[in-house]
């Protein structure tokens, strides 16, 4: 190889790697909503290279992987390259005892925006990203997307300086990827409010036609599954495994230690025999079609009792005259049966979680 070719391919070599040194590179949290999307490209169009997170807590959807499926969809047809980062586990902590309170109901949303920019202030440094994009819009929800809200979460969260939030960045302070002429201020946005107006607007300069509507949908804003998260809180049960069986049936606490889940149907059956542990008991009626129950905690007769009598309330066998059997196991192979009534509604209420 001649000295001249060797110097040339040198040279093409080192433009290659300052051109990919000298690209800027953006860590854009997606959510499937309209405004994450929206937030990812305005900062595309800037010629910034911009990597998709999704944050996903296991038990905040009813079906996650048919969330992750729709906005896997949403992410490729707005043209945004997309990861999934499971935070189920650290999210605990902050269930529990979140620093700045919950909403409405047991949806801790400043915490929960804290931890999920403190995951990606951590892929920002292994990416080597120079900010972190979001899609909030100042004034938009009253809780979470206030002034005072917007500056604590980026201070909570160690990327001061370093948060884009590109649709109101005209109504917020300069961040250091404007300060250093990385993205054009001039060319970011002054939304503020929870009109919906200039976004829509917007979803149809980029052909964005496929994004969550701004709904809630986290599990964690529902009054009914929020009562069950705090019921193992209160009963100190929530871990991972507990909650998987929330998603399941109907829920009753029969004492402090334990509680009994009812099965609607096929897929809470599958659900429920699919989560059982070693000293679960289950009980269905012997030799009728019916749901399947399942009693979690202390086995006592009284309990068991209980457990079987829900069986029976929750059949169409509940108005017999006469007891019905049912037959109850923690192994299969070792069944036992006892007769059970249907109880009051009264009773069942008080038990109802």
């Amino acid at each position: 190889m001649s000295i001249g070719y060797r110097a040339n391919a040198r040279s093409i070599l080192n433009t290659q790697y300052s051109i990919q040194y000298m690209t800027t590179k953006a860590i854009a949290l997606i959510s499937g909503g309209l405004d994450s999307l929206l937030a990812a490209k305005v900062v595309q169009e800037e010629g910034i290279d911009v990597l998709g997170v999704c944050f996903t807590m296991s038990f905040a959807s009813r079906d996650i992987e048919d969330f992750k499926r729709k906005v896997k969809v949403t992410a490729d047809r707005s043209g945004i390259p997309l990861e999934f980062a499971d935070i189920s586990e650290k999210f605990l902590a902050v269930l529990k005892s979140p620093e700045h309170g919950y909403g409405g109901h047991l949806n801790p949303c400043i915490d929960c925006k804290i931890l999920m920019l403190e995951e990606a202030k951590k892929m920002m440094a292994e990416r080597h990203a120079s900010f972190v994009v979001t899609g909030e819009v100042l004034g938009e929800r009253p809780m979470s997307q206030g002034r005072w809200a917007l500056d604590r979460i980026m201070q909570r969260s160690g990327l001061e300086g370093y948060l884009l939030r590109p649709l109101s960045a005209k109504l917020l302070d300069e961040t250091v990827a404007e300060k250093e002429g990385l993205i054009l201020r001039g060319n970011l946005l002054d939304i503020s409010g929870r009109s919906r107006e200039h976004q829509l607007r917007l979803a149809d300069k980029y052909g964005i036609k496929d994004f969550f509507q701004p709904a809630g949908g986290c599990l964690l804003t529902d009054p009914q599954f929020s009562k069950r998260i705090k019921d193992l809180i209160d009963h100190d049960k929530l871990d991972l495994e507990e909650i998987k069986l929330l998603s399941f049936g109907r829920h009753f606490r029969i004492d402090e230690r334990t509680k009994a889940v009812v099965g609607r149907d096929e897929k809470d059956t599958k659900g429920i025999l699919s989560l059982k542990r070693q000293d679960d008991i289950i009980f269905r009626l012997k030799d009728k079609s019916g749901p399947y129950v399942i009693l979690r905690g202390d086995g006592s007769p009284a309990n068991i009792e209980m457990s079987a009598s829900l069986c029976v309330s929750h059949s169409k066998y509940r108005e017999s005259p006469q007891p019905l059997e049912v037959e109850y196991w923690t192994d299969e192979s070792s069944r036992k049966t006892m007769p059970a009534s249907s109880l009051d509604k009264e009773k069942i209420e008080a038990m109802r979680i």
